[in-house]
């Protein structure tokens, strides 16, 4: 096993987590199986309990963990599974230690950072190494992110352990990288080195010697500054290097790999990467970054969201945002919305906001309302439910943006005025979202409904479905205490709002749509934690293809984007020329069966009137990603 330390220095947020899912991508792309452990020296047992103001998002693994965002990155870089031991915090290793003290595993002894703690990281992360997670196949490569800054005094066990770790691994199996921050004062404009020298300097005094200092800076760097570090650090030229701010993270791999970076980790590590496999290095993130700088048109998206404030809370959203909209051919314009300022209590506090707010949501393409708890802001959400319902404006319902459409529907067409959630007014007469059995009051932690579970869509069609590829099922990652009450269901569906997805017990609903509606859609699981690069989330796509027009012409496809819709690169004569075909198909009746459903419906006219169902143009394969040429998986 080949195990590869990236540190930080100066300052916290430096870019570790992208540089080190960008050495994952290299590897990876030269036909290693890599796998990734983020550290974060933090005492909390998991991420689940912050305040996204707090550390940003907390991301969902299949099995349940609630771990920190960066495991999200290394995912959708790798496209591979990661577990909650993939994630080690303080606080899970002295759970640890203290549970095999209480147990008598000691013998006796006195319990002490070193040895035990800086042991028990240790074999945690041999543990977790070996661990598959691509299929059966025991992974080769191990990137190690040491969360924090060095000289964090909460870090100082995880420093010792890896002091340790280098010797028990042997320096051919170890390789330790430093990303450090290179200012450059406005009042100079020069790029200044003594951070950087002075954060080396503390790492290589607690016994790490880093073999690659990865420079971030808002601009390039010159070779005066880079031999300047190499000078000061104790390293060879080529081992500085330097990542300034890029237009796209896509771009970040690219640059590494023309910095050297593969040649030095195969000669450093000894990995035997053969000169074929090379050749074919990083191609489909090549065609990736390059689509990235063409596109030319923009997709105006409002996110109305409660933690609006720090983008990080909604981190993966945003990337699934940005995958489907680079699938479909368009630059992404996230719009975030305050939820709370949509509210009645704000026109009269502050009538400016108001306006200002509800004006960005009138002059989207689509709307997006994803999760979050408590009662603050949830009025606003349901009324930018209501709007987008009553003005056919795309919109998608993420956990609790599900629950807030549903109340919406309740309130406004069914007439139940007091409709609302159990977290909100518990003693509400018509409970539409009630919490759910695994739901303990007053235990925070893990309490959840957590992890990937199986959704189960209903036999008459339904655009997500179709969105899917038309499975029967699809396994999704879910984080909610509360669900919708199912006695509501009938009377919900008898006025148009279909639950087109179920739990295998039918009693758990998981995906909303509305008939006559260009697009309506709501997930009680998160989508967002699946989404890829080179493969977009299928709610994620359909929200962007029916915010530019396009979803019905992509259902008249078979699920199938057009090389001309990918790269932007000509008009919409496609589009024309399909619309106009569906159009003769429903006028006349007639017309190839390309573009007519198994019941000789034609597309359009299956869509606009709220359904789905296969066309004739679909290959047998189920999934959405093996009908599209976008679906490569790194």
């Amino acid at each position: 096993m080949k195990y590869i330390l990236v540190t930080g220095g100066v300052i916290s947020g430096v870019g570790k987590g992208v540089i080190a899912s960008s050495f994952g991508t290299l590897l990876k792309s030269c036909g290693l199986d890599v796998t990734s452990i983020k550290i974060d020296p933090y005492i909390n047992i998991d991420a689940g309990t912050f305040s996204p103001y707090e550390h940003g998002e907390v991301y969902v693994l299949d099995d349940g963990g609630e771990v920190d965002l960066d495991l999200g990155n290394y995912e959708r870089f790798l496209d591979v599974t990661l577990h909650r031991d993939n994630n080690i915090t303080t606080g899970k290793i002295y759970q640890l230690v203290i549970e095999k003290e209480r147990k008598g595993e000691y013998l006796g002894k006195t319990v002490q950072v070193v040895p035990h703690i800086t042991d028990a990281i240790q074999e945690w992360v041999e543990r977790v190494a070996e661990t598959p997670v691509r299929g059966d196949s025991k992974p080769q490569v191990c990137i190690i992110e040491l969360g924090g800054t060095i000289g964090d005094i909460e870090g100082m066990p995880f420093v010792e352990a890896f002091r340790q770790f280098q010797f028990r691994v042997k320096r051919e199996n170890f390789c330790c990288a430093h990303v450090s921050l290179v200012p450059s004062p406005s009042s100079t404009g020069e790029p200044k080195t003594k951070p950087t020298q002075s954060s080396v300097r503390e790492l290589r005094g607690f016994g790490l010697s880093p073999d690659l200092i990865v420079c971030r800076s808002e601009k390039p760097i010159g070779s005066e500054v880079k031999e300047k570090i190499s000078n000061f650090c104790h390293v060879a030229p080529d081992q500085v290097i330097c990542i300034h701010d890029l237009s796209s993270i896509y771009h970040v791999p690219l640059l590494m790999e023309q910095n050297g970076v593969i040649e030095f980790l195969n000669e450093r590590l000894q990995l035997n990467i053969q000169p074929s496999k090379r050749e074919k290095c990083l191609q489909k993130w090549k065609d990736l970054a390059r689509r990235s700088e063409t596109l030319r048109k923009t997709v105006n998206i409002a996110l109305v969201g409660k933690y609006t404030k720090f983008k990080d809370s909604y981190a993966s959203v945003i990337k699934a945002l940005q995958h489907a909209a680079l699938a479909v051919g368009y630059n992404l314009n996230l719009n975030f919305i305050d939820s709370s300022l949509l509210e009645n209590e704000t026109l009269q506090d502050a009538p400016s906001k108001y306006h200002k707010e509800w004006q960005l949501l009138c002059e989207s393409d689509g709307v997006l309302v994803p999760g979050g708890f408590g009662s603050r802001g949830i009025e606003g959400k349901i009324k930018a439910c209501k709007w987008c319902r009553e003005n056919r404006k795309p919109f998608l319902g993420i956990c609790l943006g599900l629950q807030a459409a549903v109340i919406e529907f309740a309130r406004n067409v069914l007439g139940l005025e007091d409709a609302n959630t159990t977290e909100i007014n518990p003693k509400t007469s018509n409970p539409l979202v009630i919490d759910m059995p695994e739901h303990h009051t007053g235990q925070m932690g893990g309490t959840m409904r957590l992890g990937k579970r199986t959704t189960i869509f209903s036999e008459e069609p339904s655009i997500i479905k179709q969105l899917y590829g038309n499975p029967k099922s699809v396994d999704e990652r879910h984080r909610h205490r509360y669900e919708v009450n199912p006695k509501y269901v009938p009377q919900l569906e008898e006025q148009g709002l279909r639950f087109v997805g179920c739990d295998d017990t039918k009693q758990r609903m998981e995906v909303i749509e509305l008939r006559n509606h260009p697009y309506y859609v709501g997930t009680q699981y998160h989508p967002e934690y699946l989404s890829r690069p080179l493969k977009p989330s299928p709610p994620f796509l359909g929200l962007i293809l029916a915010s530019v027009g396009r979803l019905p012409n992509y259902i008249a496809r078979g699920c199938r984007l057009s090389p001309r819709q990918q790269s932007d690169a000509s008009s919409d004569e496609d589009d024309l020329q399909i619309t106009a075909k569906i159009n003769n198909l429903k006028l006349n009746g007639t017309g190839s069966s390309t573009f007519l459903t198994p019941n000789g419906r034609g597309a359009a006219e299956l869509f606009l009137n709220g359904g789905g169902g296969t066309t004739s143009a679909e290959a047998s394969d189920t999934e959405m990603g093996s009908k599209t040429p976008l679906n490569g998986g790194l």
